[in-house]
């Protein structure tokens, strides 16, 4: 921590403002670090407390105006190709669609303290055009809270966080370096469990060919589109002799899906 507090001195609210905006705009650079350092050292009148917060809401608007219209121009493929480079890309998209359609653009409030909902939440207020002044206004009492929570403790335990940096430096390592070994590990949880999953849905997949093929030699099977209804709004289309049914209903209609032939699931 005391090098990221010795490097903000240095470099002021441009390395703020950059590496916000940044993160916010999709690459791997946590800014909890750089938030509270800023935020200890507008404790010890080092750096303006008010001015750090402003430009850190300010990169978060520029990164998600920048999602919005990605989302509006290019609809739901945006979401999907977020989540195909996501920790979870098997469950992303229909747990953030889900969380959308049940809150609305309510969900930007507190899309950035949950990893992968920010990214995922501002495209798909473009998707689904919502008024841009609208998005502005949750969009920033979102960043606004964000930002001053992490700023706000920096502040508090401005003291702390002084003591805390010079017993890790002591040790050889930086807080940033803690922070990113806390974080590989996490990733490394996260694809052990995804693989794991995989070998386990493996053995019950097929390709789009294979369906393809069973449906031109008349094998008889019953198709069941399992797509979010916002996918299914975005793109009615649909493989022919489907029916559509969301996800959660399955689990409750199992019983009515036919017994004497394949059933073939397939969703976003």
């Amino acid at each position: 921590m005391r090098s990221t507090l010795e490097f903000l001195v240095h470099h002021g609210y441009a390395v703020l403002l950059i590496w916000v905006f940044l993160e916010q705009a999709g690459l791997p650079l946590p800014s909890m670090p750089v938030l509270l350092a800023a935020g200890a050292l507008g404790g010890m009148n080092r750096l303006n407390f008010g001015f750090s917060l402003l430009v850190s809401v300010a990169a978060c608007l520029c990164a998600d105006t920048m999602w919005y219209e990605l989302g509006r121009r290019n609809g739901i493929k945006i979401v999907q190709w977020l989540c195909k480079v996501s920790l979870e890309p098997d469950s992303c998209v229909r747990r953030t669609e889900g969380i959308f359609e049940k809150q609305g653009a309510k969900s930007l409030i507190l899309a950035k303290f949950f990893p992968g909902l920010g990214a995922v939440s501002t495209p798909l207020a473009g998707i689904f055009q919502m008024n841009f002044r609208r998005f502005l206004g949750y969009d920033f009492l979102g960043a606004f809270l964000w930002a001053g929570s992490y700023l706000a403790l920096g502040y508090l335990f401005s003291g702390q966080i002084e003591i805390m940096a010079a017993k890790i430096q002591q040790l050889g390592i930086s807080m940033l370096g803690v922070v990113s070994f806390l974080f590989a590990l996490y990733v490394a949880y996260k694809f052990i469990g995804r693989q794991r999953f995989l070998r386990e849905l493996r053995i019950a997949r097929i390709s789009p060919e294979e369906l393809k093929q069973m449906l031109d030699t008349g094998e008889p099977v019953t198709i069941v589109d399992l797509r979010h209804s916002l996918d299914f709004e975005a793109d009615p289309e649909i493989i022919p002799g489907a029916f559509h049914m969301d996800a959660s209903e399955l689990a409750n209609k199992e019983e009515s899906l036919p017994r004497d032939r394949e059933v073939i699931l397939y969703c976003t």
